[in-house]
């Protein structure tokens, strides 16, 4: 089988979706941006994720993870190992919260390098598509992600600076 053939699998659960995240993770090679209601019970306390996407991070130091949450207050509080990766990488890993002109967007959506992404039909739905090599809509994800990320900023609990 080509690698380089799209590849398109349906989410039916929210096992199916941590999978497809782990998978997404793993697959990254320059930048994962990540959008969820607050990342909360979707693996990001996992040991497992926080390995892969620490040796992401260590591989090289132009590597970018973004995420972008609705609510980040909880991060720190049930996502310690998330915040321990910001901690140590704090110039390639970024959290930001959407302003409340954005908080009506309800599908979450993962990409990694324009190509491969995780995409849920609403937060409260466990269905969803993990599609691997689609490149046009990869990229029309990624812009989607980089115009709400503009939007948005940092919040106190997820920064990297301490007042």
């Amino acid at each position: 089988m080509d690698t380089n053939e799209q590849q398109r699998l349906q989410l039916l659960s929210n096992v199916d979706y941590l999978a497809a995240l782990d998978t997404i993770c793993g697959l990254v090679k320059s930048k994962l941006f990540i959008f969820e209601k607050d990342f909360i019970d979707i693996g990001f306390n996992s040991s497992a994720r926080f390995e892969i996407l620490r040796s992401f991070l260590l591989s090289n130091p132009n590597n970018r993870l973004q995420l972008l949450a609705h609510d980040t207050r909880n991060i720190s509080q049930y996502c310690p190992r998330l915040m321990t990766l910001l901690q140590q990488f704090g110039h390639n890993m970024f959290i930001y919260q959407t302003p409340k002109n954005l908080q009506h967007l309800t599908e979450p959506f993962a990409v990694a390098d324009e190509s491969n992404y995780v995409r849920r039909f609403h937060f409260d739905d466990t269905r969803g598509v993990f599609v691997q090599n689609d490149g046009e809509k990869g990229r029309v994800l990624n812009a989607r992600f980089g115009e709400m990320w503009q939007a948005s900023q940092p919040n106190s609990a997820t920064s990297t600076f301490r007042l």
